[in-house]
C-alpha cells in the first residue's frame, strides 16, 4: 500500500507531537538521593558500586541479535517460497541461508564466540 505525502505527513506530525509531550511532561518524577543508592538489605551502602560492562558480553549479543533477527525475518517466507514451487525462489531462499550459516561460522573462526578469549 502507499502512502500519500499527505497522509505519510500527517503520520509524521502526530508522532512528533506524541514525542515532544513525552519529553515535556515524562520528566515530573523527583531525583532523589536516596532513590539513587544501592539497595544493600537495609543497610547503608558501602562505597560505590561499579558498572562494569563485559564488551566481550556485548559484542555476542550483538552478534546473536543482527543473526536471530534476520532467520526471524527470514523464515517465514521460506515457507512460502517452498509452497510457490518456483526454483528459483528456492535457490535464492537456500543462497540466503548458506549466507547466514557461512557468516556464523567466520565468527566462531575469527573467535568473536569465545568466551574466555
Amino acid at each position: 500500500m502507499i502512502l500519500t505525502a499527505g497522509v505519510s505527513g500527517a503520520m509524521f506530525l502526530v508522532s512528533a507531537i506524541l514525542v515532544s509531550v513525552s519529553i515535556l511532561y515524562g520528566v515530573t518524577a523527583n531525583s532523589d538521593r536516596e532513590k539513587n543508592s544501592p539497595f544493600e538489605c537495609g543497610f547503608d551502602p558501602v562505597g560505590s558500586v561499579p558498572v562494569s560492562l563485559s564488551l566481550r558480553f556485548f559484542l555476542i549479543a550483538v552478534i546473536f541479535l543482527v543473526f536471530d533477527v534476520e532467520i526471524a525475518l527470514l523464515l517465514p517466507s521460506f515457507e512460502g517460497l517452498l509452497e510457490s514451487k518456483l526454483v528459483t525462489w528456492v535457490f535464492l531462499g537456500e543462497g540466503i541461508f548458506i549466507n547466514l550459516i557461512s557468516g556464523s561460522y567466520h565468527e566462531w573462526r575469527e573467535g568473536a564466540l569465545d568466551w574466555k578469549s
